[in-house]
């Protein structure tokens, strides 16, 4: 849960507390920024800076920053929108971190890192005339030219910001007579590894800073290289050669059943003559015999069709997302893109929802377009008001806890309206395309009585969520790095290798339920089409295992039941969203596997 810096007894800037303006992304992460009291003047270190002298520490002031450092609260600073990252070293290997800690428990003392020392890099500009190549208006007046710089001092622009937060000693008396941003009148020594400010109740706590200015190398298109290092490259290289087996081994055993079982008996049948054929269609086993059966429309049709309408929305707006942040359109320098592109290239997609939801609505009621009206309203709300239903719970819960990642009114009002305003009318718009689209043929006709299905040696549920295994093998290697950016803080700008484990995703999820399909047809089960969606779509009930898992073992630091809920709550709308997209998958590569292996069979 993010908090305001604010909530806690730190020092307020001299004119008040402003907010910058945020983006749809920024509001809906929860990131709140606001002006801070830190002042740096370009280009020029300053050291034992006195910033202020809180008031002394209520009982209340004392629980909450207490609270904030049992539950490692990182402070997180922008500089010419850049965060403040801090390097640690453990084993000989250097830790990268956004943000500093508010404070250390060491053996039941509580300290503050009240003095914090920041390293700012600076590139100074090489073009003689930098207005010139960067446009002219007010890059003329911003960017010093050839005439100013020589008269006046050079610019400089911030590559990089580190921070080193201290505890360091400072007896509140010392200060009385200075005001902001005067000079401390002793040395102040920042060691890292050593803390000696205690914080305790009715005590005031004294902040101070340092900074340091240091031209760099790394030029201003690579500012961001820091960030964005990719950590376990070949961690992520084993986990596209594990898929890549995983893939191999499924297309091993589909080309089996599509040259060896299929070819063989499809050519033994067409060169039979018709009485044989007769003769022989009395002692047809296996697929062939529910040939009359394979199209009957399943249970809940429409509830079938709108999971699938659903589906392929999710799964274009998590293609062309991925697609576009690999490309390098969705940088992290730009915040909230992602969230915001997410949201826009979802409510476009409700056309793509729409046309499948009808379409297919339309095929398995044989070229019957009554009511694809209301089977696009459904496709409209069937997702967004599950999303909806638990992102308003869980606003509740932040709400609750005074939390910034709550989101306000005025932007559930906004949510609202692109829903109804932009996201329904695209859907229906889709529908209405759909129901005009020439429905697909079925290439045999349907007996009017059920087949009965015979008995199974073991209950066929069990193979259909055993099958999410194979899907989840490809993808659980990339689910760490993912969780981790998301849960942890840290920056996630792998995007090609998702965009990879993506693909390999769909093509062992579209693998699996066709082989599922293809054993169920064999034993006679010809209610294959929920089943197909489930092979695929039960991924996500071991991704929401491997989500419980990793709450148990890597968020140790997860304190109180409110955190533990937001956290399954998130995890449970994410693994929905996923179910939608990879079932899709799965039910339309078997809904063509079936048409083609029917379509295939000349039976009068």
């Amino acid at each position: 849960m993010p908090f305001s810096y604010y909530s806690l007894p730190f020092c307020k800037p001299q004119g008040g507390v402003k907010d910058s303006a945020e983006n749809l992304g920024e509001l809906l992460m929860g990131d709140r920024i606001e002006n801070s009291p830190y002042l740096f003047k370009m280009h020029t270190n300053e050291s034992e800076i006195f910033l202020c002298k809180s008031d002394p520490l209520s009982a209340d002031d004392f629980k909450i920053l207490t609270k904030r450092i049992d539950e490692v609260y990182q402070v997180n600073l922008l500089l010419d929108n850049l965060p403040a990252i801090r390097y640690t070293s453990k084993e000989d290997y250097v830790l990268r971190w956004t943000g500093y800690p508010v404070g250390v428990n060491i053996q039941d003392v509580y300290y503050i890192f009240n003095h914090l020392k920041f390293k700012v890099l600076v590139h100074k500009y090489e073009e003689t005339n930098v207005a010139g190549v960067m446009g002219t208006g007010d890059a003329a007046e911003v960017i010093p030219n050839v005439a100013k710089r020589d008269s006046g001092p050079p610019g400089y622009m911030v590559v990089g910001f580190e921070v080193v937060p201290c505890s360091v000693m400072i007896n509140a008396d010392s200060v009385k007579k200075l005001k902001p941003y005067d000079k401390f009148p002793n040395k102040l020594k920042c060691d890292p590894n050593t803390v000696s400010m205690p914080i305790k109740q009715g005590q005031p706590i004294v902040f101070t800073y340092e900074v340091e200015f240091e031209e760099s190398d790394i030029k201003w298109p690579s500012r961001w290289d820091a960030y964005l290092k990719m950590e376990g490259a070949k961690v992520h290289w084993f986990s596209i050669l594990n898929s890549l087996m995983v893939i191999t081994f499924l297309a091993g055993i589909v080309l089996v059943i599509f040259l060896r079982t299929v070819r063989r008996d499809l050519t033994r049948y067409e060169e039979l003559d018709k009485e044989a054929q007769a003769q022989m269609n009395e002692e047809l086993s296996g697929w062939k015999l529910v040939v009359g059966d394979v199209f009957r429309a399943p249970n809940n049709a429409s509830l079938l069709c709108i999971m699938v309408g659903d589906g392929v929305q999710i799964l274009g707006m998590a293609v062309v997302t991925i697609l576009f942040a690999a490309l390098g359109f969705m940088s992290p320098a730009s915040r909230g893109t992602l969230i915001t592109g997410m949201l826009f290239i979802y409510m476009i997609l409700g056309i793509a929802a729409g046309y499948v939801a009808v379409r297919l609505w339309r095929t398995i009621g044989c070229g019957d377009s009554k009511g694809w009206a209301s089977v696009s309203w459904k496709a409209a709300c069937f997702f967004p008001g599950i999303a909806f239903l638990i992102l308003t719970t869980l606003n509740f819960l932040l709400w609750g806890s005074h939390s910034t990642g709550a989101i306000p009114f005025s932007l559930f009002v906004i949510l609202i309206l692109l829903w109804f305003c932009i996201s329904v009318p695209l859907t229906l718009i889709g529908g209405y395309f759909g129901a005009k689209a020439p429905h697909i043929e079925y290439p045999v006709r349907t007996n009017q009585i059920p087949r009965e299905i015979p008995a199974q040696k073991y209950p066929s549920w069990l193979l259909v969520l055993g099958a999410g295994t194979l899907p989840f093998g490809t993808l659980f290697i990339e689910l760490f790095f993912i969780m981790s950016s998301i849960w942890m803080g840290r920056v996630y700008y792998v995007f090609g290798f998702l965009f990879i484990v993506m693909i390999l995703l769909v093509v062992v999820c579209a693998e699996v339920s066709l082989v599922l399909t293809y054993m169920h047809l064999c034993v006679e089960d010809w209610k294959w089409w929920w089943k197909s969606f489930f092979a695929s779509g039960s991924v996500a009930i071991y991704i929401f295992l491997y989500s419980i898992n990793y709450l148990v073992f890597d968020l140790k630091s997860l304190s109180g039941p409110v955190s533990a809920t937001l956290y399954l709550g998130y995890s449970l709308f994410m693994v929905i969203a996923i179910m939608l997209a990879t079932g899709t998958v799965g039910f339309l590569s078997s809904f063509w596997f079936v048409h083609y292996l029917f379509s295939s069979v000349k039976l009068d």
